[in-house]
C-alpha cells in the first residue's frame, strides 16, 4: 500500500480496473490526453463514449483511495492487447461510418508498435486532486515491475512536447529518452509539435 499526503488516506494500487470504475477511468483519460486528441475526437461526450466502449481492463493498473476512489491509471500495451484500443466498428458505433474512416485513418498515424523485449506504456493519468501526492510514481513503479515481472528489459513510453511536467516525472523515475519524432503538417491537428519516446530499462536503477 502507497501512502498518500496529508491531502488525502492511504491509496493502493491493483491489478486491472474494477468495472464501476470504468467510466471515470474514460472521463479521467479524456481529460488527460484531450488536447491531444480533441480535433479528432470531439465532442467530449462521444470522445468519452468511445472509451467506455473500448477500455480493456486487463490491460491496466489502478490506483485507488481507501474509500473507493478511482485516482489514477496507468495502461500497457501487449501483443495480447491494449488499454485503449477498438476497430472501425467501434469508431462507427459511436461516430457513424463516415465519421469513423476519416478518424480511424489519422489515429493509425498515432499508433505505436510493440517492440520486442520492451513494455508499452499506453497512457497514464491521474485524478486532479490526486497530483502531488506520489500517484503517478507509484503507478510507473507498478508498470516497471510488470516489465520485470514479464522477464522484459524495459518500459517504452512516449510524452508529447506541451507536456514538461510529465518529462519532467519520468526523467527522475529513470527514464531516457531514444529519439524524438515531429508530427510535420499534422500539427495543426495533434496540438503537439513533436513526441519524444524514453525507455527505463528494467534493470537500472531509480533516483528518488
Amino acid at each position: 500500500m502507497a501512502q498518500g499526503s496529508s491531502r488525502t488516506t492511504a491509496f493502493s494500487i491493483r491489478p486491472g480496473l474494477d468495472g464501476k470504475h470504468r467510466v471515470a477511468a474514460a472521463e479521467l483519460f479524456w481529460a488527460a490526453f484531450a488536447g491531444k486528441l480533441g480535433r479528432l475526437m470531439r465532442p467530449d461526450h462521444k470522445a468519452v463514449a468511445f472509451l467506455v466502449r473500448v477500455i480493456d481492463p486487463s490491460h491496466a493498473f489502478s490506483a485507488v483511495s481507501d474509500n473507493g476512489e478511482l485516482l489514477g491509471v496507468a495502461g500497457f500495451k501487449t501483443r495480447n492487447g491494449t488499454f485503449v484500443g477498438g476497430g472501425l466498428r467501434d469508431l462507427a458505433a459511436v461516430y457513424g461510418w463516415i465519421g469513423a474512416l476519416w478518424r480511424g485513418v489519422l489515429l493509425e498515424l498515432l499508433e505505436r508498435k510493440v517492440e520486442p523485449g520492451l513494455l508499452l506504456m499506453d497512457g497514464i493519468f491521474v485524478h486532479e486532486t490526486a497530483r502531488g501526492l506520489g500517484v503517478g510514481s507509484a503507478l510507473l513503479d507498478t508498470i516497471h515491475d510488470e516489465a520485470k515481472r514479464r522477464g522484459l528489459s524495459g518500459v517504452k513510453l512516449d510524452v508529447i512536447d506541451t507536456n514538461p511536467r510529465a518529462q519532467a516525472l519520468y526523467e527522475r523515475k529513470g527514464y531516457r529518452p531514444v529519439s524524438v519524432s515531429q508530427t510535420g503538417p499534422f500539427r495543426w491537428l495533434f496540438g503537439f509539435r513533436a513526441a519524444t519516446t524514453m525507455v527505463r530499462p528494467t534493470d537500472a536503477g531509480v533516483r528518488t
